[in-house]
């Protein structure tokens, strides 16, 4: 299977969700959507690395899934705002590589972090 870029995943989305009379839900629809999908991702950490086991009546899930939710709705979020993904990455990345480039140490230097 070929890669998709965040373009293709947005515009499959889009075409998804365009087949619906609804279409998307407003920003805090989706505000609230993606806050509880966070909340089912917290659950299945619990679950695998924390102190908390499911329950044997509980049904399976998987992190995996729930990161997927949240791609979801992340890209129901941008498309409804218009929002270029692709874009928004460009965008914080040269944040990340400005704001934090020496925040903290690299692996190809044995250097202390900045005081």
């Amino acid at each position: 299977m070929q890669a998709k870029t965040l373009q293709d995943i947005q515009q499959e989305v889009d075409q998804y969700i365009s087949q619906f009379k609804e279409g998307y839900f407003s920003p805090m629809t989706m505000l609230a959507r993606m806050t509880e999908e966070v909340g089912e991702l917290a659950r299945e950490v619990n679950h695998q690395f924390g102190e908390k086991p499911k329950k044997p009546d509980e049904a399976e899930n998987s992190i995996e899934l729930e990161l997927g939710d949240i791609l979801f709705i992340t890209v129901c979020f941008a498309n409804s705002l218009g929002i270029d993904l692709t874009e928004a990455h460009h965008k914080v990345m040269h944040k990340f590589n400005t704001r934090d480039a020496n925040r903290w140490q690299r692996r190809d230097t044995d250097s202390e972090l900045p005081s």
